[in-house]
């Protein structure tokens, strides 16, 4: 028998890290651009009212290798602390359902 899928391959799950930086660090996010490492990576920034949260701060999710994930990790120790969990997921998935809505529109504006 002659399989066309391979179907005990493991599926690779995005690799991403979100952090919250108070307002009062916001100029911090630059490090995170300004590194060789993290900088190849998809490193996103938006403000928590922009996501439908409270506050003034800001959430950077970065997406990419583990090495580059630690490293972020590294760079923001001091401010901003890898959310965990529950609302990490919610932020990512807030920031994600952005993203293909901001895609979706686009597709009406230039048509299929």
């Amino acid at each position: 028998m002659i399989e066309l899928f391979i179907t005990d391959a493991a599926l690779r799950r995005s690799v991403y890290r979100v952090f919250r930086l108070p307002a009062a660090h916001a100029e911090k996010a630059n490090v995170l651009l300004g590194d060789d490492l993290v900088s190849r990576q998809s490193v996103t920034v938006r403000e928590a009212r922009s996501l439908g949260l409270k506050g003034d701060d800001r959430f950077i999710v970065v997406e990419g290798s583990e090495a580059a994930l630690a490293r972020a990790v590294e760079l923001l120790k001091d401010v901003a602390p890898p959310l965990e969990g529950a609302k990490a997921d919610d932020v990512y998935r807030r920031l994600r359902s952005q993203d293909e809505q901001a895609a979706s529109g686009m597709g009406l504006i230039f048509g299929p």
